[in-house]
């Protein structure tokens, strides 16, 4: 038995946070796992917590890293003596790297989520704890993980410890995403539209990173080319009370053919629907999980050439630089050109790619292998694997 600490910044709704709950799901029972957020429960943590698993929040605000939240961590981690410590995102890494040699526990696994580390697009607090960690990663971790090559490569370039990283990708469950006719139709009446109505989908919460008003640019583009195209947009903050939203929307002038769902449960259908996903992101992304679901969903995506979003998409759909909306209209507007059965076609593809390379069971044995190695092998910083 092979007990596990994993140390998350938080556990509200995100990639990071879906992967950490789609993993805990499926863990062998060689593995016991307890879940400690520096923040909050959130909505992923309460979903932890039905499967039996525990999870203590240390109730930290999200700035600089708090002495008294390492405090915490090293009497938590005293008490459950775990043997590996895996820690999610930056504060995470810096936090429980720290607390886990001071409660006695050697054997520690990183986890980098984040392929942008520009002034532009990141908070002075979260680069000030990004330069300690580089500096510390020859010491304290045993593995680096990162959910993209683009991601490890940006962290080698600011002074990362290379040999100690490994790309892990994220999983998705295809159970649960898989094409579904009735899909399509149910959600084309829940929105009151024909049947035969192409929809083209952005699902993401508001962030900048998301490029929502990139995204309207390209649709009021589109719509000039093909009017019976309509928009469904879901995700946290994705409703009429965001000014913002609302602003890119009208001046699109596409109010009429757009759908704001917000918060939603019922994803995979929502993706079963569409005709063409849409992933317009402008920076940040490492692994977008949404592209993952859609393709397993046979839907072909459009996305901007940031993270591993183009090795994900592969042949199965379009690439676009990074805030080229025109291109990005022109690349939907080619894709809902095609035939019927080639755009399905298309979509079959796409899904083989996932079940090929992204399989969520075969990425748990990918986590479960790492463990099994740094448990095995005897610590020390200087090992070169």
């Amino acid at each position: 038995m092979i007990k596990l600490t994993l140390i998350i910044t938080g556990l509200n709704t995100g990639g990071a946070e879906m992967m950490l709950l789609k993993l805990i799901e499926r863990l062998s029972p060689e593995f016991t796992p307890q879940v400690i957020s520096l923040t909050d429960i959130g909505a992923i943590g309460k979903r932890i917590q039905a499967l039996g698993i525990p999870v203590t929040a240390l109730g930290m605000s999200r700035t600089i890293p708090n002495p008294l939240a390492l405090l915490k961590l090293v009497q938590l981690l005293k008490h459950s003596q775990p043997d590996i410590v895996h820690t999610w995102m930056y504060h995470a890494d810096l936090l429980g790297g720290l607390a886990a040699p001071m409660a006695g526990v050697s054997k520690v696994i990183w986890n980098i989520r984040q392929s942008d580390l520009s002034k532009e697009n990141n908070k002075a607090t979260t680069r000030l704890v990004v330069g300690l960690c580089a500096r510390l990663s020859p010491i304290i971790p045993h593995r680096i993980q990162c959910c993209s090559a683009i991601a490890k490569d940006i962290h080698i370039s600011i002074g990362y410890t290379e040999y100690k990283f490994i790309v892990t990708p994220n999983g998705f469950d295809l159970e649960r995403f898989q094409p579904n006719p009735n899909f399509r139709e149910s959600v084309r009446q829940e929105l009151g539209i024909a049947a035969d109505t192409p929809l083209v989908g952005l699902i993401a919460r508001f962030d900048p990173q998301k490029n929502h008003t990139g995204f309207f640019v390209a649709a009021g583009y589109l719509h000039q080319k093909r009017p019976d195209a309509h928009f469904l947009l879901a995700g946290s903050g994705i409703d009429t009370d965001n000014s913002v939203l609302m602003q890119a929307m009208d001046k699109a002038q596409v109010s009429h053919v757009t759908h704001l769902l917000g918060l939603r449960q019922d994803i995979p259908r929502l993706m079963a629907s569409l005709d063409v996903l849409v992933s317009p992101s402008s920076y940040g992304e490492g692994f977008p999980n949404v592209l993952g679901e859609a393709m397993g969903c046979g839907v072909p995506c459009v996305v901007t050439d940031v993270g591993d979003s183009a090795y994900i998409v592969g042949e199965t759909g379009k690439v676009v630089a990074r805030d080229d909306m025109i291109s990005l209209a022109e690349s939907v507007e080619s894709l809902l050109s095609l035939p019927s059965f080639q755009r399905l076609t298309l979509g079959e593809q796409a899904r083989h790619r996932i079940q090929e390379n992204f399989e969520i069971n075969h990425v748990v044995s990918l986590y479960e292998s790492l463990y099994q190695e740094v448990y095995t092998v005897k610590f020390n910083s200087q090992h070169k694997y």
